[in-house]
């Protein structure tokens, strides 16, 4: 059924959550505009503005989800619900930190930065948590389609394991003592937070940085289910993928590409290397993933034999001397 024929009954605090995110990414958008201000090397309203996209996305693909559910609903609820409303104390302290001019993230500077940040921090290990319930209900859950139901099974555990690498950049860096700096954790590895950056994404141009795969892995959430969606538009022009069977092995296929790219950028930014300036091993790793996946997707792409049709050949396919036997 068309997603938007069914949109009365995703999970509707998920969705409320997601109009506020939608009105916050335009006051953002207006702060950008208006506000002159910089911190850490980036637009003070940067921050609000990507975090509000992304949750946007997020909560939202987490609402259709939930509505697919034919059992643990209640729990599902009682899950999304906690997303929303751990999503907006977070959004609560970024935007008011913002106001205050103020770092939000790793900010110990003085009792009340380092308690918002504290408070912060057992958010997002709560919403974390609340989506590992989610995924454990999609696991239970009976959907016809398996295709759709592997894609958000492995879209959620993704997610999660991209929202996991948010803890690394909690650890202190290189200088940085718990209890006496200022500032404890880092979005970049090998190089200061505030460096030459890209532009729009804000990730080091100079270092490694582990908002790349925290980004990467929590979007698999939306990229994955697109990827089915575009194959179900393609199926009345591409017998193939009129199969339900070759578009579940499309979305395995799909699924562990992503999780090899996603540990592949994790590795990648932990070794300190800017994602636009690869080295050799990260070539080579990428060269691999990438001709594993062309050989997993033309094996997808085959057409299941049906059940009782005879290999090519058929029946007759004997050894010469035991045909003439048979005769």
């Amino acid at each position: 059924m068309p997603l938007w024929r069914t949109w009365h009954n995703w999970h509707r605090p998920l969705v409320l959550f997601s109009a506020t995110m939608v009105a916050l990414t335009a006051v953002s958008a207006a702060g950008l505009a208006l506000d002159d201000r910089v911190l850490v090397g980036a637009r003070i309203w940067s921050k609000p503005f990507k975090f509000s996209v992304s949750f946007i996305a997020y909560s939202l693909s987490l609402a259709w989800m939930l509505s697919l559910m034919d059992r643990g609903r209640r729990a599902g609820w009682w899950a999304g619900t906690v997303v929303a409303a751990t999503g907006a104390v977070e959004m609560l302290i970024i935007t008011g930190q913002v106001i205050r001019g103020k770092r939000s993230h790793f900010n110990h500077q003085t009792p009340f930065d380092e308690a918002l940040f504290n408070a912060m921090a057992v958010t997002v290990v709560v919403l974390w948590l609340a989506t590992l319930v989610i995924a454990l209900l999609l696991l239970r859950a009976r959907i016809a389609d398996r295709a759709s139901a592997w894609t958000m099974r492995c879209g959620v555990a993704l997610a999660l394991a991209g929202a996991a690498v948010g803890f690394l950049m909690t650890q202190p860096a290189p200088g940085q003592v718990r209890g006496e700096s200022p500032v404890v954790g880092a979005h970049s590895v090998g190089v200061p937070d505030g460096g030459p950056a890209m532009p729009l994404t804000g990730w080091s141009t100079t270092g490694g940085d582990l908002r790349i795969p925290h980004f990467f892995g929590m979007h698999a959430l939306q990229l994955l289910p697109l990827l089915l969606m575009a194959s179900a538009a393609l199926a009345p022009r591409c017998a193939r993928l009129a199969d339900g069977r070759v578009r579940l092995r499309l979305v395995l296929v799909a699924s562990g590409a992503y999780a090899a790219l996603f540990a592949l950028l994790t590795w990648q930014a932990l070794r300190g290397q800017p994602l636009h300036r690869p080295d050799g091993v990260t070539l080579t790793a990428a060269a691999l993933i990438a001709c594993a996946t062309a050989a997993a997707t033309y094996w997808a792409l085959r057409l299941p034999r049906a059940p009782g049709t005879q290999p090519p050949g058929g029946p007759t396919a004997l050894p010469h001397k035991e045909v003439e036997t048979a005769a």
